[in-house]
């Protein structure tokens, strides 16, 4: 899952980002709109964590932008007021959600999980193909009724395999999906992974690599 956090208090955008990736997800940073809507153009996120109070591109401006494009990303709009007009005022500028500062980080968590079953294509928690059994919800996997015991990149990586039913998936699509904008293209991240995961995973191997292509779960 790929998240985009925009928030101009840097110590509070780190630490969300921080906390989202330990619940496995991919995160960028954007501490301002400008920035935010350059980088919503050339990368699709899932979910936009978006502060209403911004510099440089206001965030009513920015979630008006992204609610009326063509982009399929959902909306959780931040706000220090917790005013019933202000939450009214959100949604009607198209936010999917509204969050009230101080929040329960696990709330955000929840509540992003929500809207990502809401993107274009429905996925379910509980996927199963050739003997694997991913949770998404428990964030838990199992081959054949043995548990596995994946790191934070395994499981992103199976899951997004899983997702993509007998397709095959490009390294560049996993680093997109799996880690965030600081993946360097050329760096090795996606091959390790897939070998851990592929010894975790066991014989027979489910994985098949093309070469020049990417992978698919067979």
């Amino acid at each position: 899952m790929r998240i985009l956090v925009v928030e101009d208090e840097p110590v509070l955008a780190r630490m969300v980002a921080i906390g989202l990736r330990r619940e496995g997800m991919a995160v960028d940073v954007a501490l301002d709109g400008s920035t935010a809507s350059e980088m919503v153009e050339l990368t699709s996120y899932d979910v936009v964590v978006l502060d209403r109070d911004l510099p440089e591109v206001h965030g009513d401006t920015l979630c008006r932008w992204l609610t009326t494009s063509s982009m399929r990303s959902k909306v959780i709009m931040l706000t220090a007021s917790g005013a019933l007009e202000d939450v009214v005022d959100g949604l009607r500028l198209g936010a999917d959600d509204y969050l009230c500062k101080p929040f329960e980080f696990q709330e955000l968590v929840a509540r992003i999980h929500a809207l990502a079953r809401r993107t274009t294509s429905v996925v379910p928690p509980l996927m199963s193909r050739g003997g694997i059994t991913v949770d998404t919800a428990r964030r838990h996997a199992e081959r054949e009724g043995r548990s596995l015991s994946l790191t934070v990149k395994e499981f992103g990586v199976l899951h997004t395999l899983m997702e993509a039913d007998g397709a095959v998936v490009s390294a560049e699509q996993l680093l997109e999906r799996v880690w965030d904008a600081h993946a360097d293209p050329f760096t090795s991240a996606v091959r390790v992974t897939m070998s851990k995961l592929r010894a975790k995973l066991g014989p027979p191997d489910p994985i098949r690599t093309f070469p020049g292509t990417g992978y698919q779960l067979c």
